[in-house]
Order: structure tokens, then sequence, then C-alpha cells
């Protein structure tokens, strides 16, 4: 799988990008689209960075060819984006929306025209908004609800997607929008969270039931992404192992048990036993439903120690000093390695994709007119590094994602986080490919990453394949030296950290404690 030079990957390794609706397509109010708790969010006060929204996003509603011919061009094997319920159920039951439907089938014959694999996802946070109104997510009929939506794209698109993700994230949506308060709908609400986590689990199992009985491509995959974070001890104590313990039941465990054992883990069902809902045998057995593969969204890790005054947890996160950091967090590739690795290992999927690894870089075009995003090809190198570490030891990875194929609205951060590897000028719409879009595009068609630290060249897209067909090799990114690498930090202090769920594990606990501290004090006893 190796030489001396370059570190391959196996054949058929699915090399991709990925987006998601609400961050890409605009076009909120055309052809039927119903009103998503995005749109909602937005629109109140001080939830986004300068307030701004995904109205218009980076229009891929109307541009999508061109998009589709940058992909083709970059040469990749795949491309991951979510279908807005909203565009085919606007009001989250009920009646169908045509066009909607006929967007998304456009997208993907034109994706499959040109050689690349849709990997749908189904939910990528945008709850239509008059199911928020009737309960949203906390509530069990949204779950139903969910596996209806499911069935209508599998008997319209089932016969031509080979990939289905169900959910984006499921962790993120249910904790920073229930609890946390910095997703939508923006409550902080201990119970709706955790019923949150659980409604959402079970829709991932309607919607399995439903793909896998609509679809007509009986040897579709199916699988669900998840903002996973591996945990570290802060020291070799006992405490702080246990600390990280706590902080790994709360981010991983609470989800990939009941995924992948059919069980929620009984350290934290006593942790949170106060604010967990009632489940039963049946919602565990639909919730466990087999899977083809897990999709892995790896940004960074948290190292953890023991803290007595946090309550619950009685576990603190701390910065590891003389790291390296971006704009949000720390950089740690080994990171995606144990990642891989332990899911493997403790979980045993059939395989597993890296459905998003990306890093936010501050980037401007040149006076050339391109994008020199050297940081961010340093980035995805030494994490392809890792992934092709963890295929070397026997683990089953199918594919890998770059987050993201285009700058977009990156959430609460609004416009001001670019993570794509293809620059969009905000104000003109004009895509210009990266330098790291380059860059991938070369690792594409070599299937292959260098093995050791060589110059790096970028070239135009469209001479790519040429030049990978001839040469079959692709330059290793220069590493980054000491000051290169602080002149990249911006302290966690002062970054907020969102839906990796890293910042959000501890703030957990502190919301919970002043909830019902709040609602103990206004006399309020029936949290229901």
């Amino acid at each position: 799988m190796s030489n001396e030079t370059h570190l391959s990957f196996p054949e058929g390794f699915l090399w991709g990008t990925a987006t998601s609706a609400y961050q890409i397509e605009g076009a909120w109010n055309e052809d039927g689209r119903g009103v998503s708790i995005w749109d909602t969010f937005c629109r109140k006060r001080g939830k986004t960075h300068n307030g701004t929204t995904g109205d218009v996003a980076v229009d891929h509603y109307h541009r999508w060819q061109e998009d589709v011919e940058i992909m083709a061009q970059m040469g990749l094997k795949a491309y991951r984006f979510s279908i807005a319920w909203t565009r085919i159920i606007p009001q989250g039951s009920g009646e169908v929306n045509q066009i909607g439907l006929d967007f998304y089938e456009r997208l993907i014959d034109a994706l499959l025209e040109k050689g690349i694999e849709p990997f749908p996802t189904l939910f990528h946070y945008d709850l239509p908004q008059p199911l928020q109104d009737q309960g949203g997510w906390p509530k069990r009929e949204t779950a139903e609800l969910f596996g209806e939506y499911a069935a209508t794209l599998a008997r319209r698109l089932g016969d031509r997607v080979n990939y289905w993700i169900t959910h984006n994230e499921p962790w993120v949506t249910a904790i920073l929008g229930h609890l946390v308060g910095e997703h939508a709908p923006g409550q902080h609400n201990p119970f709706a969270a955790l019923k949150a986590v659980h409604n959402l689990a079970l829709s991932h199992g309607y919607a399995v039931e439903a793909l896998r009985a609509n679809s007509t491509n009986k040897s579709a995959q199916i699988g669900i992404a998840l903002n996973l974070t591996p945990t570290y001890p802060a020291t070799d104590s006992e405490k702080d192992k246990e600390a990280a313990r706590r902080f790994d039941g709360q981010i991983n465990r609470l989800l990939l048990d009941p995924l992948l054992k059919g069980y929620y883990p009984e350290d934290m069902l006593k942790l949170f036993k106060l604010f967990f809902p009632k489940i039963l045998d049946s919602d565990l057995n639909l919730i466990a439903a087999p899977l083809d593969f897990v999709g892995i969204n790896y940004y960074t890790r948290l190292v953890a120690k023991h803290d007595w005054k946090v309550p619950l947890l009685q576990a603190m996160q701390v910065k590891p000093q003389g790291s390296e950091y971006s704009q949000m967090w720390e950089i740690y590739p080994p990171g995606i390695y144990d990642l891989i690795t332990r899911v493997w290992k403790d979980y045993q999927p059939k395989s597993i994709i890296v459905t998003e690894n990306g890093v936010p870089v501050p980037d401007t075009l040149g006076a050339d007119g391109q994008v020199h995003d050297e940081k961010r090809i340093s980035y995805l190198y030494r994490h392809m590094q890792q992934v092709h570490r963890a295929i070397a030891d026997g683990a089953p990875v199918k594919g890998y994602f770059v987050w993201s194929m285009l700058d977009n609205f990156e959430w609460a951060f609004g416009y001001q986080m670019r993570f794509g590897l293809v620059h969009v000028d905000y104000d003109s719409l004009k895509r210009t490919v990266k330098d790291s879009g380059k860059w991938f595009a070369k690792v594409i068609q070599a299937n292959s990453i260098p093995a050791e630290s060589v110059k790096v060249e970028v070239t135009d897209v469209s001479a790519v394949t040429a030049m990978a067909k001839m040469s079959k090799s692709v330059e290793k990114p220069p590493q980054l030296t000491r000051s290169s690498m602080a002149s990249m930090v911006i302290h966690q202090e002062t970054s907020p950290i969102v839906w990796a769920g890293v910042g959000a594990a501890a703030a957990v606990v502190l919301v919970l404690v002043i909830w019902l501290l709040v609602r103990r004090s206004e006399g309020i006893t029936n949290y229901e």
C-alpha cells in the first residue's frame, strides 16, 4: 500500500468534499421551500456573527451546475451534500414539493454523469419550523415524520443513490440546539436536550428502515455522520483518566453506544438520570438497526483534568500548551488515528468513512488573483497521513471527505470562517479554486500522498488530470515552521468552539445546573 516515496490508499478509495444545504444553497424562499429553524434563528438578534443569514449563502441553488463542473475538474470521486427537508416537505409533514425533489434529482444525475458518487445526507440541522412549533426534536412524533420524509426521498431517488447518510451530527442538534443554545432552536433546557438526543437516534432508526424498504437499489449503503472527539487525560492520574472518561461518555459514547451496541452507556444514564426520558426496549432495537458504515467528523481533541468544582462531570477541559491552533481549535492530527482505531476496535463497524475533516483559514485573494492557503494543505496532508496509518493497521476506512467544498455560511460564525477548497467572494459569488483544492485534486488522481517532504507546487485544476496520469505522484506541502505555527494561534478563551462538541462539552454541565437553580427559584417542579 506504500513505497519509499508515496503512501498509497486502497483501490476505489472515496476522495470527496462535503457541504450542507443551509450553508450553501440560498434561495431560502424560492420554489416552494418552507421555513427552517435556521431561517428563524438567524433573524434573532445576536445569534450569528454580524447578524448574517443563509438567505443567499453562496447561491448553490442557482449555481449548482458551475459547482459540479468544478468538482469534476478537481476529479472528486464523491460529493457529500445534505437535502433540505423544507424543500421536499415544506411543512415537515403532508404535501410533497415536487420542485424540491426535481432539484436534487438534477444534482444527483449531474454528479453521476461526471463520475462523482452522490452522498446525500437527509438532515443537517435545518428542521422545518412548523415541526419546531409543534415541539421539534424533543417530541417523539418528529422522529416518526423523519421516517416518512426518508421514505419520500427513497421512492424518488433510491434508484440512483448508492450511499445514504441519515443525520449529520445529531449530538450538535440536540445539545448545542436545545441546551447550550448556540444553534437553532436556541433553547436552554436539559430535559428537551436529552429527549432530542433520544428522538434523533430514534429518527435515524426510522430512516434506515424507510430507506431499505423504499429504495429500488437494495444494495445501497446506509450510515450516519457523527461529530466525535477523542478525549485524553491531562496527566496519568486516575482522577484525570476518569474525567476524560466522563467527557468521552458525554460527547462520544452517548450516541455511539445505542447506535452500534443497542444500549445507552450506563455511566451516562446515571450521570444524567434526572434528565433522561423513558426509553423503550423497542426503541433501542430500532436505533441499533445494522449500518453499512459509520461516518466520523473529526476536527480536534479534548484534554481533560479532574475538577471537583464542576458539577456532575467533575472535569474541566484544558488547553495544551505549545500546541498548534487554528482560528477555532487545537490542531492535533494523531487524534484522527486514535479516533478511527478506537471506533473500529470498540464498535467493529463494517466500514468507516471520514465524512468531515478540515480547518478554517483566513483566506484572501492574492495580487495574482489566487488563494495560497499552505496552512490548509499542511493540515490536510498531516491528517491524511494519520488516516493512512489507520488503514495500514487494519481499520476499514473507505473514504475521506474534506470540509468543505466551498467557503460558506458557518452557522453562528456567519461568514467569518472559511473552510472551503474553493474561495467564494461573498459579494460577487465568484468561485476561485484555492491552492489546497488544486493540491487535493492531485492527491485524488494519484490516490496517494508523499511519504517525504518535498516542495509544494500547484497548477490549474484543468491541467491536474493530465499531469497526474503522467506522474502518478503528488507533492507534499511544506512543513510549517514554529513562527508560522505561532501566527495561526487564536487562544481558546477568545475563540468559541462550537460544533465539534469540545467547548460545548463543559458548557453542558454548567447550563444544566444553572437551569435547575433558576427553575427551583421560580418554584417550578414540573420539568416536562
